[in-house]
């Protein structure tokens, strides 16, 4: 039974992106505010989907630093090519972990995160940061995520 609503879930996902994605275009109409767009994003994203982690991190004197966040204590800086924030920075290319423990070099700020997307925030072809997403359980993010989640950083105004 509880495989059959993890199908059902997964055959639902675009839908409840498609419900999401007009709720966080509400919350950023009018504010100018990246610290606050950042922190709403997260939230809705966290809200909605139940997802262990969610957050940004930013590009900083050649770190990617901790910013707005949904979840338990993270990691506060991130070298360029370590785990796959770092990877998703380095690559410039947005990367989805099926199982965190199989990929090199994984930071395991949690022993709870089992799966991982990160995808690159870019500002004029350079990454300028990465939204983090990580969920307890395995296999959970797919190319679904991955577009949406694109779409979703595309609305918010990084400058």
């Amino acid at each position: 039974m509880a495989e059959d609503l993890k199908i059902i879930t997964s055959a639902n996902k675009a839908d409840q992106y498609q419900s999401l994605i007009p709720q966080i275009e509400g919350l950023l109409n009018g504010e100018n505010d990246l610290v606050a767009n950042m922190a709403n994003v997260c939230a809705a994203l966290k809200e909605q989907f139940k997802w262990f982690w969610v957050g940004f991190y930013l590009v900083k004197s050649n770190e990617l630093v901790l910013g707005p966040f949904q979840g338990p204590v993270a990691c506060t800086r991130i070298a360029k090519g370590r785990g796959v924030c770092g990877a998703a920075w380095e690559r410039a290319e947005t990367l989805i972990v099926p199982d965190v423990e199989e990929f090199p070099g994984h930071i395991a700020c949690s022993s709870l995160s089992r799966s991982e997307i990160v995808i690159p925030v870019l500002n004029d072809g350079e990454v300028i940061g990465v939204l983090d997403v990580d969920s307890s359980e395995l296999n959970e993010f797919d190319e679904t995520d991955a577009k949406y989640l694109q779409h979703i950083i595309s609305l918010i105004e990084f400058q």
